[in-house]
């Protein structure tokens, strides 16, 4: 059947086939970088990473582009406010570069420990300022741009098609138009490309309108179509992106004569307590705390439970089901590995024909929209049979089923990399014993027996266990 996709634009599933046989484009919103990531962060780059994953094990070579926000993205995610980086630098008493790089970095880390492929491209928006510059000057030249007070707005009732991402009128977002912002806008509507700065505005760069910043919008369609070309396949990012972000994007590149992304995929919010995920309201959970305390891949696999469409409402129940369910999947793993170096040569009938279904249930589930859920409930599906047929599997079926626990969970889902599988004590055991430890440390100290305190401590050090103290009680964490 091949992979088919729901595309926003066309709000339909429809089959992906890419615009160059053999080689796939992407481009993904990346973060704005002024905080630490938190868990919404991590949803949209975990399921595209599956989907870079499955199309590489399809034989596909990808181009994954996807940006950091270092300068432009205002407080208001529009035309008005601060600058989120230069707010965060007056708070923390940094340049707005050292900002970007330190929550760039923090980022990057979160990533690297939900094994997140990195992108093929990271372009910052502060190193693309001359294509920007570029794009404006093309849009101005073509009469969907003007000039006002050394800003650069975009003239939105020059491109009919604006709202076709969306669904949303012209007419509907004109009646509903804050009239009173930015008195030199001809239409409320209007966005800016770019921006003139303020006296004491830190970043800025000169530009034939004077010495300004770029727009949000704008930066993300300079660079995609610096390093993905026109019509490239495909635009992914948060739904709450939709609009005005990526609506804006297309109205940019095809208002400049370009062939803009030719499929678009969303994914949905995080919730917490009911309510999106979000820095500028702290209702959130830090995924540096998370990823410290639970193992990540754990974490990972909890986030692929849900399919990447429909919200995600996060409970701590949820996350301790899920690290449960990881670890039957591990164990299972791991003993077909075990069992595999001592087991008599020959094939299986019946474990042959549990994988066989196996991979077609999974591959099926994948290609039907990435279905993460199925795919994994395909995994599940398949543990009974392979329990009952352990014990008398030969050597070349157990070698199979290696293979396609290594192809499915850890090339396509990333579930399982090799430290993961090394033979130790982990999930709800290892969680027990320390909590065990930890409750006889707390008694010594308790009993002012600081000697019997420490050891406790040291020993869970030399075993990789560090143990911080902390105002709430006793924090663990493995060291990495």
């Amino acid at each position: 059947m091949g992979l088919r996709i729901y595309d926003t634009l066309q709000r339909a599933k429809v089959e992906f086939v890419p615009a160059t046989p053999g080689h796939v484009g992407i481009y993904v919103c990346g973060p704005t970088v002024y905080a630490d990531p938190h868990l919404g962060h991590a949803r949209g780059p975990v399921v595209y990473d599956v989907l870079r994953r499955y199309l590489l094990h399809k034989g596909y070579k990808v181009r994954f582009v996807s940006n950091i926000t270092d300068v432009g993205h205002l407080t208001d995610d529009a035309d008005e406010g601060e600058d989120k980086i230069v707010r965060r630098a007056k708070l923390e008493r940094l340049e707005p570069m050292e900002v970007a790089e330190k929550y760039m970095w923090s980022y990057f880390d979160a990533m690297q420990a939900l094994n997140v492929l990195r992108p093929s491209i990271a372009p910052r928006a502060s190193g693309h300022i001359p294509e920007m510059l570029e794009l404006t000057e093309r849009l101005l030249a073509r009469g969907h741009a003007y000039e006002r007070k050394g800003s650069v707005y975009f003239r939105v009732r020059s491109f009919p098609e604006y709202g076709k991402l969306s669904g949303k009128r012209l007419e509907e977002l004109r009646a509903g138009a804050r009239v009173e912002v930015r008195e030199e806008k001809e239409d409320p509507l209007d966005f800016a490309l770019w921006k003139a700065a303020e006296p004491g505005h830190i970043m800025r760069w000169k530009s034939p309108w004077g010495e300004g910043y770029p727009g949000w919008h704008i930066e993300c369609t300079a660079m995609s179509l610096k390093y993905l070309g026109e019509g490239f396949d495909l635009h992914a990012g948060g739904i709450d992106l939709q609009f005005p972000h990526h609506e804006c994007e297309i109205a940019q590149a095809e208002a400049a004569g370009f062939r803009f992304a030719r499929h678009w995929m969303h994914h949905n919010h995080v919730l917490l307590e009911g309510e999106k995920m979000a820095k500028s309201t702290g209702n959130l959970v830090l995924l540096h705390d998370l990823l410290e305390a639970h193992e990540p891949m754990a974490l990972r696999f909890y986030l692929l439970q849900t399919h990447y469409r429909s919200p995600m409402d996060f409970t701590w129940e949820g996350l301790e089901s899920a690290k449960r369910g990881y670890a039957r999947l591990l164990h299972a793993y791991r003993e077909v590995r075990e069992r595999k170096k001592t087991a008599p040569p020959g094939t299986t009938p019946g474990l042959e024909r549990a994988l066989d279904a196996l991979e077609k249930a999974f591959m099926e589930a994948i290609e039907d929209d990435l279905s993460t859920p199925e795919a994994l409930a395909a995994l599940f599906a398949f543990l009974p049979e392979l329990h009952k047929l352990l014990p008398e599997a030969r050597g070349e079926s157990l070698a199979r089923a290696e293979a396609v626990f290594h192809t499915l969970g850890e090339g396509i889902l990333g579930l399982f990399p090799e430290r993961v599988l090394e033979e130790r004590v982990s999930g709800p055991l290892l969680e027990g014993l320390i909590a065990l430890l930890l409750e006889l440390r707390e008694e010594a100290r308790r009993a002012k027996d600081y000697e019997k305190s420490d050891l406790i401590r040291e020993r869970l050090r030399a075993l990789g266990v560090i143990v911080e103290d902390t105002k709430e009680g006793p924090r663990w964490r493995l060291e990495r």
